[in-house]
């Protein structure tokens, strides 16, 4: 028997309003059960795709006049199929889902402890997906948590550190105050100047610790203007040239001459002194202290980072590291090199750090803050610092934009 095209128009419409009842009937019932387990919406989705063919093949036979004897063995063979199906359903997706959310939820628990894990493999895709992200998470956790670890441990050894430094000019002026009450001291003029000096020592490391608060809260406002090189290292250099004298050392500039940047003056001129002021004093006595300059053109595909290495004997030979990025501006590198013994190669990465100090320098004055304003002023610029031993000293190196 041939079926016309109206039969076959009717067949195609009754199946498509069957299955689009039985899918809406399933989209309610998924909504109903969202907040239950991953195998009863499975097993809905399965009973839903089962009862969409079982219902429009009903309907259909329906239309077709088909004897009750035979309408009703189809039903028991569509029926009992239907039923099997959506039990081996229930039972495969059950038994799926408990074991892949099982190692799912072991690694979470574990992340939680602040273990690392590894990736698991249970068997689905999405679930591989996700146990592969929750071991890459736990990674950074862990190396957060190390990072937090170290901060405080260097920020308890820091108000250690500042608290020592503050009590010793402190206690300077108690005692000469005293000295001064018992009638013990001879030269009043003299005791004045001592507690001067202590004072001063006081009011910088209170104006140090006030800028590095601004540099770390990011409050520092940078006011730029196209300013000489060569003006920056002037003002600096008076800042520190009595100290340079007091230890007969000499600062001598070499090409700094001729270059311009676009910097906040007096903020630059700050960490230009900081690092004068340092090299001032760890350099040898009747030493020469070499600030250098040159002028880097843009370069495709490199960054302003230095390298662990920046320098051989010459202040000028520095490598800077490739980067992703590109970078189309020119950049100022500004060094200064002293003759001193430098820092330990394993203490490089530490040169910058807020109290920082080598073994040996706790008894020298200041709060160890310099290096660490010098580098937050710089990096406020948009610059970089480093440092490195070199053949006949020890060499510090800023990466300055020359533009804006």
């Amino acid at each position: 028997m041939m079926l016309g095209g109206a039969d076959i128009a009717l067949i195609v419409a009754t199946a498509l309003v069957c299955t689009i009842a039985v899918a809406g009937a399933t989209l309610l019932a998924l909504r109903w059960n969202r907040r239950r387990s991953i195998a009863s919406q499975f097993t809905i989705v399965v009973a839903g795709a089962v009862g969409g063919v079982v219902v429009s093949t009903i309907a259909i036979m329906g239309e077709m006049y088909v004897s009750p004897h035979d309408l009703t063995v189809f039903l028991w063979v569509v029926g009992v199929s239907a039923v099997v199906s959506i039990a081996a359903a229930w039972f495969l997706a059950r038994r799926t889902a408990r074991a892949s959310t099982a190692a799912l939820i072991a690694s979470a628990r574990q992340v939680g402890e602040g273990a690392v894990v590894d990736a698991e493999r249970p068997g689905w895709r999405e679930f591989d997906e996700v146990s592969a992200q929750l071991a890459e998470t736990s990674e950074k956790l862990a190396a957060a948590r190390g990072e937090i670890a170290k901060l405080d441990d260097a920020r308890r050894q820091f108000f250690a550190w500042i608290s020592h430094d503050l009590r010793t000019p402190l206690a300077g002026i108690r005692a000469t105050a005293e000295a001064i009450d018992d009638g013990v001291s001879t030269d009043p003029a003299a005791s004045a100047r001592v507690i001067r000096a202590r004072v001063d020592a006081l009011d910088r490391m209170v104006d140090d610790l006030f800028q590095l608060s601004r540099l770390e809260t990011g409050t520092l406002v940078l006011h730029r203007e196209l300013v000489s090189l060569l003006d920056l290292v002037s003002d600096a250099v008076v800042d520190v040239q009595a100290q340079a004298e007091a230890r007969g050392v000499r600062i001598v500039p070499a090409r700094i001459d001729g270059h311009m940047l676009w910097a906040d003056p007096r903020e630059l001129t700050r960490a230009i002194g900081n690092l004068l002021a340092n090299a001032v004093r760890h350099a040898p006595e009747g030493s020469e202290i070499v600030i250098d300059a040159e002028q880097r053109e843009p370069v495709r595909r490199r960054t302003a980072r230095p390298t662990d290495r920046i320098g051989g004997s010459d202040p000028s030979d520095r490598s800077f590291s490739e980067g992703s990025g590109e970078d189309e501006s020119r950049h100022l590198l500004v060094s200064v090199m002293d003759h001193g013994s430098g820092v330990a190669s394993e203490d490089l990465g530490r040169l910058f750090d807020v109290g920082w100090r080598a073994a040996g320098s706790r008894d020298e004055p200041g709060a160890g803050l310099g290096l660490a304003i010098v580098r937050g002023i710089v990096e406020a610029h948009g610059g970089e610092v480093g440092a490195d031993n070199v053949d006949d000293g020890f060499v510090v190196t800023l990466a300055l934009p020359a533009e804006p």
